[in-house]
């Protein structure tokens, strides 16, 4: 079948790559008439506690702030009561509440309660003001309104402004796909030596990862989508879709060398290689898709827009490649200097474009186009690059490192474990949870207002509790005295309302409670699971009602607990598939197990330095982060399903061409050689740029996207 279909597509290349184009056309069109994508990151969870105290909150005490990102305008001075200082912020809150529906509640109102620090050392000297960002926006939107908010900030001398929680956190990261391109480029231009060699994979990535990208953005119209999947898909789609078509080219070099015509080649390429692609794609959309039994709308929506991407990667790999191919023919082993000098300064621009460093990367970008217009004229550029010479297969490092490995089989796999063990070692302590705003860097604004609160305020009033509960109509914060008076009692708790808020029918009631220690510690999650197992359930019994510990912590830590008990299913469901594919690829039940024994083991090393770094604290400084905490819920599920699919991918491609040499000679022990001699450069060469591509997030301010690209 693919044979067929490299034939059709090589002799047709014509017709192939003005369908891509027109594809690329119409869905770029369809995209623009929609205005673009409706993404809308929504972490709600299906039930939940959390969620039901919110849902009373919203109904009973509208305008309370039960659903938008929350965040808060910190200042701090001498005395935030002096005229000069009470003036200046007045005038900054009036005209926040002015901009896109932000909801907002001042110090100085006449229903603000206990806004301004009343105790200790900075009494009187540190203040805040509520923002609420409407439910509907998205991170495009917390960003824009960020900077606005940034602009008003008054330059009264002696009083320091921050801008603190969820809605301000800067969620900017890098250009990851640009950084990405700019280090692919280089590269493959050192791994393979031929500008189209290494253009051809990346052109063919960018083709599938433009169709992918518009088609998920239209769906998001249909169903809910976070805001992030399209970048998620793009670091997938990059990473696998330039694994897939290296793969491809690679095999038909190497048969071009073989004295295979550029036709044959493109379908021995295909035959074997293509196979390979097949499968590993295959692999990786059930790891992507697994996610879907996470039972989360925002999940779900990740999982189908990143295998969409994959999968139309995919279908560059065995339609447009094989076309690209046929007008590539020889030419593909011949470099130009003019290619050589442009590619890296092009890729040197994608670099700094990347770090969003604009006037930088342009002068680059314009050097790279002179360079290519010098190069019809110059002779100089027009001189081919000389071909490094091919080793014979056994003289490379990598045949040899194979038949090292076979002659001290036991001694190498003890030392692999122990290595990739130590490394898990860890993750025996992970912690499921949600980081507060202390992890951030001290030189954010996001981190000074946590910490001006927790100056004011005590550590836990970042993250406080709120206790909401419906009455029977006609009840009154008096008769509820006694909850509140338990409340205040609790070990843990640094202060909880004596009497209730109530409602104006007396048909609901709310009780602020704040613990004293930092929203992420794990004291604050066993008090919020001691005040709904023992504590509320005793007091509130007597009294006929049924209240709820909500608010952002304790929605944190529903998450938290719901993922934890969720991914044991998510794991065990895409280990299993895998191994059946594994298992219907290679017939082989060995093979399959070791395979899913050593990714397991990969990624239980990943696993261990992530919590190494992010709960332990250990290295924190050289990753810019602040502290250790929890582990957020959402990242090992993601980290599986990228790593897991990324590492079979290369497991597929492996023993895929140990499979092939194999059955070509029968001899196991040069089999085993020759597959890695073949293909552990192609591998070795696409992991470094995924490497490159998630380690560029560890520039961004954000603890997650740290520990998400270090994961």
């Amino acid at each position: 079948m693919l044979e067929r279909i490299a034939r059709f597509c090589f002799r047709r290349r014509g017709v192939v790559v003005l369908a891509w184009l027109a594809a690329l056309v119409v869905l770029g069109g369809a995209t623009g008439a929609a205005g673009g994508g409706k993404f809308k990151t929504e972490f709600k969870l299906p039930s939940s506690e959390s969620k039901r105290g919110f849902d009373i909150l919203k109904s009973s005490f509208p305008g309370s702030g039960g659903g938008g990102f929350p965040g808060t305008v910190v200042f701090t001075a001498d005395d935030v009561n002096a005229p000069a200082v009470r003036t200046a912020m007045s005038t900054m809150l009036d005209n926040v509440a002015k901009i896109d529906g932000l909801q907002v509640l001042s110090p100085y109102a006449p229903q603000a309660q206990g806004q301004i620090a009343q105790a200790g050392p900075n009494a009187g000297k540190v203040a805040y003001a509520n923002v609420t960002f409407p439910e509907t926006f998205g991170q495009a939107d917390l960003l824009r309104v960020s900077k606005q908010v940034t602009k008003l900030i008054p330059t009264t001398p002696g009083l320091q402004v921050e801008l603190g929680g969820q809605a301000f956190a800067k969620f900017e990261p890098p250009s990851s796909e640009a950084l990405g391109l700019a280090f692919a480029v280089l590269i493959l231009l050192i791994s393979f030596g031929s500008a189209l060699a290494m253009g051809l994979p990346v052109g063919d990535a960018l083709a599938g990862i433009a169709v992918g990208t518009f088609i998920v953005t239209l769906l998001s119209h249909i169903m809910k989508m976070p805001d992030f999947t399209t970048l998620i898909g793009i670091m997938i789609g990059l990473g696998v879709g330039i694994d897939y078509a290296l793969f491809i080219v690679t095999r038909y070099r190497e048969a071009l060398h073989k004295g295979q015509q550029p036709e044959d080649a493109t379908v021995t390429a295909l035959g074997t290689a293509g196979r390979a692609v097949v499968f590993a794609g295959i692999t990786v959309v059930i790891s992507l898709l697994g996610m879907l039994l996470m039972g989360l709308a925002f999940v779900r929506g990740l999982a189908i827009g990143a295998s969409i991407t994959v999968a139309a990667v995919l279908l560059a790999s065995i339609t447009l490649l094989p076309a690209l191919l046929g007008f590539a023919k020889h030419r593909i082993e011949t470099t130009r200097w003019r290619a050589v000098i442009a590619l890296v300064l092009a890729a040197v621009g994608l670099f700094f474009a990347g770090l969003k460093q604009t006037k930088i990367a342009g002068p680059f970008f314009i050097l790279a186009v002179l360079v290519i217009v010098a190069g019809l004229f110059v002779p100089a550029l027009k001189r081919e690059v000389p071909q490094r010479r091919a080793k014979a297969l056994n003289q490379t490092f990598w045949y040899k490192w194979g038949h090292y490995i076979q002659r001290r089989p036991w001694s190498s796999l003890l030392a692999g474990f122990v290595v990739l063990g130590l490394l898990a070692v860890p993750v025996f302590s992970l912690r499921l949870g949600q980081s507060d705003e202390g992890n951030f860097p001290t030189n954010t604004t996001t981190r000074r207002a946590y910490d001006a609160l927790s100056a004011g305020f005590g550590p836990g009033f970042n993250g406080p509790l709120l206790v909401i509960s419906e009455t029977p109509a006609g009840t009154t914060a008096d008769s509820l005295g006694s909850i509140g008076a338990t409340l205040a009692k609790v070990p843990g708790v640094a202060f909880a309302s004596p009497l209730p808020r109530v409602n104006q029918d007396g048909t609901a009631a709310q009780w602020v409670v704040v613990p004293t220690t930092a929203p992420q510690d794990a004291a604050t999650t066993s008090l919020v699971h001691r005040l709904r197992d023992k504590v509320i359930p005793d007091a509130a019994g007597p009294l006929n009602v049924h209240p709820f510990v909500t608010g952002s912590v304790a929605a944190g830590i529903d998450f938290a607990d719901y993922l934890g008990g969720r991914m044991p299913i998510f794991f065990g469901a895409v280990l299993a598939l895998s191994f059946l594919l594994l298992m219907a690829v290679f017939r082989s039940l060995l093979v399959p197990l070791k395979a899913v024994i050593l990714n397991l083991l990969s990624i239980g090393a990943a696993y261990g330095i992530v919590t190494a770094v992010f709960q332990w604290g250990w290295a924190k400084s050289l990753v810019g982060v602040g502290k250790g905490g929890p582990i957020d819920a959402w990242a090992p599920m993601m980290m599986f399903a990228i790593v897991f699919g990324l590492s079979m991918d290369y497991e597929v491609f492996l023993l895929s061409r140990i499979k092939e040499e194999y059955d070509r000679t029968g001899d196991n022990a040069s089999a085993v050689a020759d597959g890695i001699a073949h293909t552990a450069r192609v591998i070795t060469a696409a992991a470094a740029i995924m490497v490159f591509v998630f380690g560029s997030f560890l520039l961004d301010s954000s603890r997650q996207i740290k520990l998400f690209g270090l994961g």
